[in-house]
This record gives C-alpha cells, structure tokens and sequence, in this order.
C-alpha cells in the first residue's frame, strides 16, 4: 500500500482573513499510485459540476465556488468526507476541532469568532450521509482508504506575526506547508509515501527550502523543471517523496480535495467577519477580503461605524 497526499492553500492573496492550508491523505494499493483517483471513484465523485448525478464534487476550490453558487458543493464535499472520517460537524467550533484544533485557542482572542460555537453548519444531514455512505462504498470496492483532513489556519494576528519574522509571505505559506508535510511524513514515513502540493508562485527549485525546513534528512533531488520539482527525502529508515506541480489541484485528487477544505473553512471564517460587522451596521456591504474588495470594506468600517473599535492587527494583512 501506498500513502498519497495532496496539500494546498487558500486566501494566500487577500488582505482579510486568514491564510488555510489542508491536506488530505489516502491509502491506496500500489497499483493506483499513479492512477485518475477521478475515474476509479467515478460511482462517487465527479470533477465537473455537470452531470454529477447526486456525485460529490471533487474539484479544484475556484471551480467548486463562486459568488453565484456560494459554498453548496464546497460544505457538501468537505462534510460527506468528515463524516467519513470521524462525525458530521453541527458548529463552526466542531469543524475547527476536527481540523485545525491547535488554532482554537487563538480563535478567542477575535471578536468576530467568539460566537464560533454558535455559529451552526446549516447542511442538508441526509444528503450528506447518503454521499458519504456512497463514498465509502466506493472507496472500500477499491481498497481506498481516506486517512487524514487536516488543516493549518494562519490567522491574521499569527500571519502577521509570522511575516514580521521572516520579511516575506511566501515564506510563510511554505512554513506552514512544511508543518503538513512533517505531520504525513511523521504520520505515514514507514509507507510508500507521496506527497503532491500545488505549485507555489513561480518556484521551480526547492531544495534550499526544504533542507531548511527538514535539516536533518537526506535529500535528492528527482527533477526540476518548470512543471514540476520532485525530490526524495529520508531518514533513519523513513523515506518520502515531494512533488511540486504546476495546476496540481485541477490534476490529482488528493490535491483538489485540500483545496476545497482550505476554501471552506477560510469561507466560513470571512463570513464571521462580515457577520460580526454587520451587527453593528445592517447596510454594510459583505466583502471576500480580496485586496480592491477588502480596502472597500475597511473604509466602509472607518465611514459607517466609526465608534465600533477593533484591532488593526486583527483584522488587516501586514502584506
């Protein structure tokens, strides 16, 4: 058996909210390593919103969501496959426990998260189990395997905590990678195990990058080219092997299904920010946080309420 794992962001570009990064981890039989996980769970899954058939969507975030059709194929993906894994969430709260637990604590320090245990998950709980259940089904027929979501959520304050140590965000996504990367390997090193992460900006060599974040493995470089950087890292009997590739999320499953979980979640956490803000002013326009959107939003704040106080740090990227 082999472990596959796909890992990708979502908000790296914003000015509000935070930064999500998600892995998402699979066992499969030796013989699919290199197989369209698309076409072999093809009872379940589909790639396209188009004749999906009661399918889940299993895409990359940008063509799961848009303003028109909101989070509906997002929460219903990410839910079907949490229940798989543990239980359906009803909260916010519960969501954030099963996978980013660790940010919890920080989650208290904001406003407009305090309310994150009331804050319920409003799905269709029928729908959601049966395409769980036939998930499964097809993952079982198959000998599939979902081990492991798991997600990194970089808040602002610890975003622009972060980027004030080490002068440049791109660095920061890559720290935060690392983290999933070290929990699989830690978790999965003993396996035949395969990493894929959606390329980062125009990188095409990593290797100085990785042997900072992992400095006491062995590292060989497999290939770099402008498509993709695959390199083999191992040590005291453990092994794994990093692919860096260009449109990994419209390309490997894995890769696709992580980046609906960052989407998720990071939409959900913007939601709470309009919401909060929104109670104090009903006509205050939502916003996605994007850099020209998001500087709107906070002149709006400044113009509409401007009693209201919040922390800067809080609330606005540093970059």
């Amino acid at each position: 058996m082999a472990v596959l794992v796909g890992i990708d962001e979502a908000g790296f570009g914003p000015i509000l909210g935070p930064l999500v990064v998600s892995s998402s981890n699979f066992s499969v039989p030796d013989h699919l390593t290199g197989a369209d996980l698309w076409r072999v769970l093809r009872k379940s899954v589909g790639k396209r919103r188009k004749r999906l058939a009661g399918r889940l969507l299993v895409a990359d975030s940008k063509k799961a969501y848009s303003k028109s059709m909101g989070i509906r194929h997002l929460e219903r993906t990410v839910l079907a496959a949490l229940r798989y894994l543990y239980r359906q969430p009803a909260t916010l709260t519960e969501l954030l426990t099963m996978l980013c637990p660790d940010f919890l604590e920080r989650l208290e320090t904001y406003p407009w998260y305090k309310g994150a245990d009331s804050y319920d998950i409003l799905a269709d709980e029928a729908d959601v189990a049966i395409a769980s259940g036939v998930l499964k089904s097809d993952l079982d027929s198959n000998g599939i395997e979902l081990l492991t979501l798991r997600s990194c959520c970089l808040d602002v304050a610890y975003y622009n905590k972060m980027v004030g140590s080490v002068k440049n965000k791109a660095s920061v996504l890559f720290t935060a990678t690392s983290r999933l990367i070290k929990r699989a390997y830690d978790n999965f090193g003993g396996d035949e195990l395969q990493i894929v992460v959606d390329r980062q900006g125009g990188r095409v060599r990593y290797r100085k990058n990785l042997q900072r974040m992992f400095p006491g493995m062995e590292l060989k470089i497999l290939r770099e080219s402008p498509a993709a950087s695959s390199y083999e890292l191992k040590a005291g009997g453990k092994k794994m092997r990093l692919h860096f590739v260009v449109g990994a999320d419209e390309r490997f499953l894995p890769v696709s299904l992580a980046s609906m979980v960052s989407k998720y979640l990071r939409e959900l956490l913007v939601d709470n920010i309009n919401r909060y803000f929104a109670g104090f002013h009903a006509d205050l326009r939502p916003t996605a946080g994007y850099w020209k959107d998001g500087l709107r939003f906070i002149e709006d704040l400044k113009k509409n309420i401007p009693h209201v106080e919040y922390d800067n740090n809080q609330l606005i990227r540093c970059r």
